[in-house]
């Protein structure tokens, strides 16, 4: 098959929603309605939301509004990582103590075998291996990182993480210009669409009542309001994630990140034979801008990485239609890991946006005050970050209303953190666009060099961007 990018199917929301199908569609609202909790946002973080609400208190009525059908947004376009990164771990260290933030690592490594057990308890199958995560160094700067990204994971308690060298990093995927890896157990590949598919047709069966195709234009206490009518609720919980700058006040909450992927063709055996990757680990880079890969269940090889980062004005794209210049970049990535596969085709690219706080910190919060919660921000480690943000809202929920006390995951710092606001246009334009910009020259740069020294300009992106 041709590998020329006339080729390639562009959009269509996923490759994901291709290989599965497109749900239909649930009916939208009708009317006004009461509830006990809405949620706003048919995604992970809603649909887990609602389980799990719905596990601990049957009679509650819990009802989720999305705004085209479940699994429109991240959560029908991510990678399928499912592993155990949270975003703003190290700032919470700094804010509350190393021992609350290896409490939320601890809570994090928990929370994949979490997914992995809910989905086999409900019947839901979403192609779920758990092979780990590796993440490999191809340039002197970049083993440096990952040695000390290695230790790091050590000091929150991840005593069960590996450290390879060139030929043990080989002896599981041949990347080419390999020279090190560091591997956690913690992880898996999944079937995005699977999951979220299974999860929607779960909660209904409990009694969770879905609207589809119901935009919400703004949230306030006890009201989600859209134009079909308004659901009244003690609570109202917002699961949008990268389409939160949709809502009305909202607009400089969370940044919508563009990311994007591409998945290949499926590998005859002597191709597969070429790579390895027996272990279907998830694959990641320690380039600053990274990439992000599975082997996926039917032999392919899905790969992500950032395109156009953002785009002006917090806009979303509707179909997930990704630049030919993105397409060729992440082709050229995975030649570049991957020599042997030159001749081989991509089938299908697309995009999606996820949600990024000013300081990249992850967070969960109920204010008891008005009934108002959300999660999110989970700067692309969403797969398994939803859930523990779901069980998180549960026992928010549960406790402000009387029906049980603290739990350890009330406790973790993430929780109630308040995080500022970005700054307006067109200075949050030109400041993620000059960001990206900047880590792509830092990754030629230490191509070139072949120095163990991280490039300078990738710490002053860190400095500008927030990130550390």
């Amino acid at each position: 098959m041709s590998s020329s990018a006339t080729a390639v199917v562009n959009g269509g929301i996923s490759f994901w929603f291709a290989d599965d199908g497109l749900p239909a569609v649930r009916e939208p609202l009708t009317g006004d309605a009461t509830a006990d909790v809405v949620i706003v946002g048919g995604g992970y973080t809603g649909l887990w939301t609602a389980y799990y609400l719905k596990k601990a208190a049957p009679f509650l009525r819990v009802t989720v509004l999305e705004q085209k059908f479940c699994g429109y947004g991240a959560s029908g376009r991510n990678g399928g990582w499912l592993y155990n990164g949270i975003a703003g771990r190290d700032r919470y260290a700094r804010l509350h103590g190393h021992e609350a933030a290896v409490r939320l690592q601890r809570a994090m490594n928990d929370t994949v075998d979490e997914v992995v057990r809910a989905t086999e308890a409900e019947g839901i199958e979403a192609d779920i291996h758990k092979g780990g995560v590796l993440e490999v160094a191809r340039t002197p700067a970049q083993l440096a990182r990952l040695k000390d990204f290695h230790a790091h994971e050590l000091s929150y308690g991840e005593k069960d993480r590996e450290l390879y060298g060139a030929g043990e990093t080989a002896e599981r995927i041949r990347v080419a210009d390999a020279v090190g890896s560091t591997w956690t157990p913690h992880g898996a590949r999944l079937h995005p669409v699977k999951l979220v598919k299974g999860l929607a047709a779960v909660v209904e069966a409990l009694g969770v009542v879905i609207h589809e195709r119901t935009p919400v234009t703004e949230i306030r206490p006890k009201h989600a309001v859209t134009p079909y009518g308004t659901v009244r609720a003690p609570y109202v919980l917002r699961c949008t994630e990268g389409f939160t700058a949709s809502l009305k006040g909202q607009r400089r909450t969370w940044l919508p990140m563009n990311s994007s992927m591409v998945v290949t063709e499926p590998l005859t055996d002597e191709q597969w034979a070429s790579v390895g990757w027996d272990g279907r680990e998830a694959l990641g880079d320690m380039a600053h801008a990274y990439m992000y890969a599975q082997r996926t269940a039917d032999g392919r090889i899905a790969l992500g990485g950032r395109g156009v980062p953002y785009r002006f004005g917090s806009r979303t794209d509707n179909d997930g239609r990704t630049q030919a210049t993105t397409v060729e970049a992440l082709r050229e990535i995975l030649v570049g890991f991957f020599p042997s596969l030159a001749g081989v085709a991509v089938e299908h690219a697309w995009s999606g946006v996820l949600g990024v706080p000013r300081d990249w910190c992850a967070t969960v919060t109920l204010d008891r005050a008005t009934g108002l919660g959300w999660a999110g921000g989970y700067v692309g480690s969403g797969v398994a970050t939803t859930n523990l943000a779901a069980r998180t809202l549960r026992d928010l929920v549960q406790l402000d209303s009387g029906q049980g006390g603290r739990t350890e995951l009330t406790d973790l710092p993430w929780v109630g953190h308040k995080v500022r606001k970005w700054e307006p246009e067109p200075l949050r334009w030109l400041g993620v666009q000059g960001m990206y910009a900047t880590y792509r020259a830092a990754d030629r740069r230490e191509f070139r060099s072949h120095t163990a020294e991280s490039s300078r300009l990738a710490r002053v992106a860190d400095r500008v961007s927030g990130r550390h």
